[in-house]
């Protein structure tokens, strides 16, 4: 007979006795979904558990650190997430501008315009720097200059005298043309000396991001 439930037959004396319903009967154990809930000491996700940066345990902690702990798992779980998002959502938006771009210049050439391209990033003309480039055809020779002020122009590189290759002279605030000895102010692409009477042409910019993009020449007579 059972020890403790006297009033029926064990499962060993009689296999076709009943199973008692109750979790912690001895018919019970070791069967499969069976076992309650306390049987077990509850395990913490790794992702969950507070680790101080000194690795010392909590209650070696002084209070502050206590009433604010760091959890270093999860604050690295967060930052992987948000890394994964962040590169997620920027390819997005570099699609999305290039899209766009696209567009932009399907609509521009029905116009007789040129097209939008990217020329340079802020990165390679840091500081007063000078690049060279071309826009809109392959032949045109331009060039992109930081003033000492910080601001951004770029000019066609062809002298308005006789297209000659105008050079910037950053230290003077100028462009030159070495052939006559012509020269332009830096910022507005206007001639200040020798033999040039017209203005440069000037490229438009536009700053996208960390992008510099040349969305149109404007072509000056005065």
């Amino acid at each position: 007979m059972s020890e403790r439930f006297p009033d029926r037959v064990s499962r060993a004396e009689d296999p076709r006795t009943a199973v008692d319903p109750r979790l912690d009967t001895p018919e019970r154990e070791g069967l499969t979904g069976t076992a309650p809930a306390s049987l077990y000491k509850p395990v913490q996700d790794a992702e969950q558990i507070t680790i101080a940066p000194d690795w010392h345990p909590m209650d070696q902690q002084p209070a502050w650190r206590r009433d604010f702990p760091i959890d270093w798992p999860q604050d690295q779980y967060v930052e992987r997430r948000d890394f994964v998002k962040f590169m997620v959502l920027t390819s997005l938006a570099l699609t999305v501008g290039q899209f766009w771009i696209g567009i932009q210049n399907r609509w521009r050439r029905r116009r007789g315009l040129p097209d939008i391209r990217r020329i340079a990033s802020l990165d390679q003309i840091a500081g007063s720097g000078v690049l060279t480039f071309t826009y809109p055809g392959p032949d045109d020779d331009c060039v992109l200059v930081r003033t000492r002020d910080n601001a951004l122009v770029a000019y066609s590189q062809k002298c308005t005298h006789l297209s000659c290759a105008v050079r910037p002279r950053l230290e003077q605030d100028a462009i030159h043309c070495p052939c006559h000895e012509g020269y332009f102010d830096l910022r507005s692409g206007r001639p200040t000396a020798g033999p040039p009477r017209r203005p440069l042409d000037v490229i438009r910019l536009e700053v996208r991001g960390n992008d510099i993009y040349a969305v149109g020449v404007e072509e000056r007579t005065t």
